[in-house]
């Protein structure tokens, strides 16, 4: 019976290529920030506006 996977510890060659080979998960791009900021933005205008409101 043959058996097709091949071991990456076979010898050092193999071994040392496995341990170099870029992880495609940790490569994934981080999500925009844009959203949060503007929330943060949009909820420190309301508070102000309703503080000037509130003091006026």
């Amino acid at each position: 019976m043959a058996e097709n996977h091949t071991d990456p510890s076979g010898n050092t060659a193999q071994f040392r290529a496995f341990v170099d080979a870029p992880d495609t998960a940790a490569a994934a791009p981080t999500p925009s920030r844009l959203p949060l900021i503007a929330g943060i933005g949009a909820a420190v205008v309301v508070v102000a506006l309703v503080a000037w409101l509130a003091l006026a």
